[in-house]
């Protein structure tokens, strides 16, 4: 973006410098770019990588591991399982983790370093160690040299304190803690897969030793089990022993509770098991039952016949109940025949002589004392009924008053029954457990003799053959990994450093400058352009003042570089802004010192005068006047005389013969700090006025912007200015700075060039489809860098 034209107040404010585009949260093609750019750096990390990993390889002695397998299996001790009484089943990762933690366990370890006398075993105490941890080692030693410590051991307190016999059991002793203690955390125990096998592995320098360790562990890890069996055994049978002389007695106790309670109560039972009392009860209620049925009858009885003697004699005869209810043979059934006998004659006699017939009298008569005889019968056997009544009644009522006595018997009895049930409930469950204990124990007692442990040895331990570590292949694949990630690392601190401006992309979309074009390095390095003079005539013309001297004049000896193409692009820049204006006075300059400010002035001169547009080249850096030196110029006056003593350009000036290039140099004079006065004075304003009136192009190389105010005193005696920076080297966050705190010279900024500029390394700066990738498909355009390095140094 042009600032020249802009005014003040309808200024665009600069794009933040840093701030990356938002819709892009991973760009990859910076990505690409960035790992381009840091390929070298990775490269080189990554064969450091693969040397310190072959280094690593030849120090590290080889370890050898030998593994046994061991298996968890229930199908050995099954039936001792089902009679044991500290049986456990194994059939939850926590129980496995469990086993592995007592195949890790001190105790353990200790049987296998008392067996194997690894105490004593100095390749198991002392192995070899590779380079690193000996560096590491070495590491420590210093740190416990400078920052020493006493030995102390626990509850013992400082050992250089006691005597030497009792120091020597301590460290003989902390000999065989400290190979417990290499032995446990050494030992390799793991759950193959999710089956009930178990890996148990040591890693040695030696292979006899790891084979050994490995083997010995699984042996002591099954005796440990068997040993266990035998102790929850014997334990077991211990406990059962005591506990069943608890229960012997516990039960006898209760049955005796048992029988002395239904003793005291009364409690007998027949042979069905039922109580004395419910019996007796049950067979009243029986008798009660009949009782009441024969009172029931016999009540009937007297009362039919007393209703019929009630009603007369006349009608005793009558009643149909007399001849049902007595027998053929008894009295009353003869007279009841005799009377109808009588009856029956005499109905014949009357009928066949009338009821007068003294015949018929007579039978009417004994008719009449049969009757009477029936109806005395009949008295006399109700009275024999209401007998039979009240002894059936008295009978009922006593088997009532029995009855309700023995129910209140019964209810006691029940009441006491539950409590005697109660009792021999408890009996008969002591009873049980005793029997059920006791037929453990015995099963414990036998079981002493045959421990059976639930581990079986699927795999021995064998000698290994091969190394197990370290591993080449891993070993340089990881290296070359971490070599790589190093790489990166280092890659992505120096992409993160990176504050500098690199493309022209990045002029214009940082600071919002208009991007002039690049400016390829010429001829060996520049020197420092603030550097004194050198007054000694030989150093004046030695090779390198030659050759900065040369280095003026690219423009001019190779018109067709890439480096006169940007100046022409910046004259064009300059020649659009600025149109309609007839001598325009162009600024040079730069943020920080030595980015090539001059070498752009001198240059953009000599390429102006050498198209024959009159052209004046003013060195206004009086403090540090590089152009002047680097041109060669021998001058006893210069800018500075000719300003205070109000003198014109042709007073100081010199003409080149080639270019008719005017060029006023600059005078250093002792230590002058006032310069910016001076160049924002009227005598410099009158200067420039007069150069005007001769010059279409006034070319000023100004000081930098960071250290002195001298270019911002110059700002407003000029056209428009000329940004250089140098690529790679010019700090992004202070060109914008600068331009922020100076809005003045930003306004009059027509653009920016790139200086020095490494042509073979833009490319990779530069985004896909940008201009920088083609600057190889460009040199037919352009005059051979060579070249133009040949003539810089002629």
């Amino acid at each position: 973006m042009n600032y020249a034209n802009f005014p003040l107040d309808k200024r665009v404010p600069l794009p933040n410098s840093d701030a990356g585009d938002g819709d892009d949260f991973i760009d990859i093609e910076r990505l690409l770019g960035m790992a381009a750019r840091q390929a070298k750096v990775v490269g080189v990390c990554a064969i450091i990588g693969l040397f310190l990993g072959m280094l690593y390889l030849q120090t590290t002695p080889p370890k050898f591991v030998s593994v046994s397998s061991v298996l968890i299996d229930e199908g050995l001790n099954k039936i001792v399982d089902d009679i044991s009484a500290a049986s456990t089943t194994m059939q939850t990762d926590s129980a496995i983790l469990s086993q592995i933690e007592i195949l890790t366990s001190t105790r353990l370890a200790a049987v296998v370093v008392d067996k194997l006398k690894l105490d004593q075993n100095d390749t198991f105490m002392n192995p070899p160690q590779s380079a690193l941890a000996q560096g590491v080692g070495f590491v420590r030693g210093l740190i416990q040299y400078v920052r020493p410590s006493s030995p102390v051991m626990p509850g013992v307190g400082d050992i250089s304190k006691l005597d030497p016999a009792a120091r020597d059991a301590l460290i003989a002793g902390s000999s065989r803690d400290y190979a417990i203690l290499k032995l446990q955390n050494e030992i390799r125990a793991d759950r193959v897969g999710r089956s009930y096998v178990i890996a148990l592995g040591y890693q040695a320098t030696d292979p006899a030793l790891a084979k050994a360790i490995t083997k010995a562990y699984a042996d002591a890890y099954l005796a440990d089990q068997l040993d266990a069996s035998f102790d929850a055994t014997e334990r077991a049978a211990v406990w059962l022993q005591g506990r069943l002389t608890e229960l012997r007695e516990s039960s006898q106790q209760a049955s005796l509770a048992v029988e002395k309670f239904r003793a005291e109560h009364g409690l007998s039972a027949n042979s069905d098991g039922q109580l004395m009392s419910d019996k007796q009860l049950a067979d009243l209620n029986a008798q009660l039952i009949v009782a009441q049925a024969d009172t029931a009858r016999a009540s009937a009885r007297y009362q039919q016949y007393k209703s019929i003697v009630d009603s007369g004699s006349d009608n005793a005869f009558k009643d149909a109940a007399i001849s049902s209810d007595q027998p053929s043979s008894s009295v009353i059934a003869a007279l009841k025949t005799r009377y109808l006998t009588v009856a029956k004659r005499q109905q014949d006699v009357e009928a066949n002589f009338g009821p007068q017939h003294p015949q018929a009298v007579a039978l009417a008569k004994e008719k009449a004392d049969i009757s009477t005889q029936i109806f005395g019968e009949l008295k006399q056997l109700t009275e024999s009924y209401r007998n039979e009544y009240e002894v059936a009644l008295a009978r009922e009522t006593a088997l009532r008053a029995n009855v309700a006595a023995a129910q209140g018997k019964s209810s006691i009895d029940n009441q006491s029954q539950v409590q005697l049930r109660d009792l021999d409930q408890k009996a008969t469950a002591l009873s049980t457990l005793y029997q059920t204990f006791l037929g453990r124990y015995e099963e414990a007692a036998q079981q002493q003799s045959f421990p059976v442990g639930k581990i079986r040895i699927i795999s021995d331990a064998s000698t290994p053959l091969a190394a197990s570590s370290p591993r080449t292949v891993i070993v340089l694949g990881l290296s070359l990994v971490l070599g790589v990630l190093m790489g990166a690392g280092f890659g992505g601190l120096n992409e993160f450093n990176e504050r500098f401006f690199r493309t022209g992309e990045e002029v214009r979309d940082r600071v919002g400058l208009k991007f002039l074009g690049y400016l390829p390095t010429i001829g060996s390095k520049p020197s420092k352009e603030d550097k004194p003079a050198e007054p000694d005539l030989k150093v004046a013309r030695s090779p390198a003042a030659i050759e900065r001297r040369a280095r003026m004049r690219v423009s001019v000896d190779a018109p067709a570089s890439m480096f006169s193409e940007t100046l022409r692009s910046a004259k064009i820049a300059f020649d659009v802004v600025m149109e309609g204006q007839g001598s325009r006075v162009i600024g040079v300059i730069s943020v920080l010192p030595g980015e090539g400010k001059s070498t752009v002035a001198a240059n953009l001169a000599g390429l102006l005068a050498a198209n024959g547009s009159r052209t004046l080249l003013i060195d206004g850096d009086l403090r540090n006047p590089g152009l002047s030196r680097s041109l060669g110029m021998e001058a006893e006056q210069g800018l500075m005389e000719a300003v205070v003593s109000g003198q014109t350009w042709q007073s100081v000036g010199k003409i080149d013969r080639q270019t008719k290039l005017a060029i006023i140099p600059a005078v250093l004079r002792g230590h002058f700090s006032h310069t910016s006065e001076l160049l924002s004075s009227a005598g410099m304003r009158r200067f420039i006025e007069n150069a005007k009136e001769t010059f279409e192009y006034i070319v000023v190389d100004l000081p930098p912007l960071g250290p002195v105010v001298d270019a911002k005193a110059f700002a407003p005696l000029v056209d428009g200015f000329v940004l250089v920076t140098e690529w790679g080297r010019t700090p992004r966050a202070m060109v914008r700075s600068m331009l922020e705190s100076e809005p003045y010279v930003a306004n009059k900024i027509v653009g920016a060039v790139l200086n020095k500029v490494d042509l073979k390394k833009l490319a990779k700066y530069g985004s896909f489809g940008a201009s920088e990738k083609f600057f190889d498909k460009y040199s037919s355009y352009y005059l051979d860098k060579s070249e133009v390095r040949s003539k810089a140094t002629v």
